[in-house]
This record gives C-alpha cells, structure tokens and sequence, in this order.
C-alpha cells in the first residue's frame, strides 16, 4: 500500500525516524494486534496503538464500565458507565484515528475461542487482571505461536515481559501454575495506583510496535518490574525452563484448558 498525503503529515514524527520510515508506517498501518481487556492496561496500549497507526485492533472483554474503573482506565470517561468496555474502547480508538479498524469480542476470553480469536492477529498484549485470564492467555499464545507482551499491576508495582513462544521464555517458565485459592489479596483489599497501569501499559505498546517493526530489543527472557514508590525499574534475566510444563522438552500441557478463577491477583 501507499501513504496518502494526509497520512504522510499524520505519522510524520514516525516517518522520520530512520527505523520506521515509510515502509515501517505501512507495515504499523498492515500491522494486527489484540488486546486481551479494555482496563487499566489495555486503556493506554488501544490509544497509543491506534494513535501510531495500526491497522486493525482487536478488543476482547466482557465487562462494562464501572465508576471505580475510571480511577486508571482512561480510554474510558463518565459518560461510558454502564457500557460494555469494548464499545467504549472502540469509539475512543476511532475518533483518535479514521485510519484504525478495530475489532470487538464482547466476551471472556476461554479455552474455547481463543485460538480462534487470536488466529487473526500478529501480536498479542495481555492486559488481563487474574491468573486464570494470564496464564489462559500465555498458552493460548504458544499453541497460536503468537508472541506477546504479559505485564500486571499491584498496588505501587508492576511487571512485564514479552514472549516469542519456541523461542524465550515462557509465562509459565517463570511461573508455573495459578497460586491457590486465597493465596493472594482481592482488587479491592489490595489497591493499585491509577498512573500504574499507564506506565506499564505504554511500555506493553512499545513492545507491539516494535514487534510489527522489526526493530529494537524486545522485552525477552527479562522480567522488567517497576516500583512508583521509589521511581526504580528492575531487569531480572530469565532463561527457558526445560520441565516447562508449557514449552519444556516434555511439555504435560497439551491443550489449552481454562483454568480455575483465583482470586484476582493484578488489578487492570
């Protein structure tokens, strides 16, 4: 495809960088992206995507916009209580840019249709907020081959890492399995600072972005977390785990299951 004249002036502070130029514009505006949840994560990552010029964006969530989702979710507004997220999402995404397609699922992300939703999508942001969406999320990924960007908030704190499945680490390299019922503190004991989930969820769009691109390093075999409290950010190497339950040399997760809802452990 080729640029417009209006699209040349639009992405022009893009087209100027020499690792993006026209052809790394075209390939954003070709370029596919799924957002698991419309939160506090996906909020930041669906506006700066669709500012950037991606082409085609897809939302999944079932929720509808709460008045406590307003303290961090900011691609939704008070006028949107009451709506399903993924509208909200939708109608921000379009009016910030005509140029961007975006794709909504009003529904939970399951064993069921994941693989089906994520077939059409070249990268995948996890902006889901308990471990049964994560780590249904981290497997559907590997079984699709689709990388993708995992990051979760708590409280002052939040963590990302990205996964190219065959090749890094996995989610459940680091992980392993949900925590038990119980082992961590709800949504609502727990808290979560409302500028959070911007920082971590702009940092989860960079990755997509880079990823359509072909450029950069992405967030791979690393834990990057981030304390606002004390302004710190924090790299911790990881390798591929060979029991990996997931992805190791005798891999026991076969097909994708949905595992039990915990307590909800990372607030969107």
């Amino acid at each position: 495809m080729e640029l417009t004249e209006q699209q040349v002036e639009r992405y022009s502070r893009h087209i100027i960088l020499p690792e993006v130029g026209g052809k790394g514009q075209v390939r954003l505006l070709e370029g596919r992206v799924l957002l698991v949840g419309a939160g506090g994560l996906g909020s930041p990552v669906g506006l700066y995507l669709a500012a950037g010029g991606v082409g085609t964006i897809g939302v999944v969530d079932a929720d509808v916009v709460d008045l406590t989702n307003l303290q961090r979710q900011i691609i939704h507004s008070t006028p949107d209580l009451g709506r399903p997220k993924v509208e909200s999402a939708a109608e921000k995404m379009r009016a910030l840019n005509s140029d961007v397609r975006v794709n909504t699922y009003r529904e939970r992300l399951t064993a069921a249709n994941a693989l089906a939703i994520l077939a059409d999508y070249d990268f995948v942001i996890d902006g889901t907020d308990n471990f049964a969406a994560k780590f249904l999320v981290a497997d559907a990924c590997h079984f699709a081959g689709k990388p993708y960007s995992h990051a979760g908030i708590l409280r002052f704190d939040g963590q990302m890492m990205t996964v190219i499945p065959g090749q890094t680490a996995c989610y459940r390299c680091v992980f392993g399995k949900p925590p038990p019922r119980g082992a961590v503190p709800s949504c609502s004991q727990a808290g979560v600072l409302g500028v959070l989930a911007g920082v971590m969820g702009t940092l989860q769009a960079t990755e997509a972005i880079k990823s359509l691109l072909g450029q950069g390093r992405l967030l791979t075999d690393r834990l990057l977390t981030y304390n606002a409290l004390d302004m710190r950010f924090r790299e911790v190497a990881l390798k591929r785990n060979p029991r990996c339950p997931l992805c190791g040399t005798a891999p026991s997760i076969l097909a994708l299951k949905d595992e039990e809802q915990a307590v909800c452990d990372l607030k969107r």
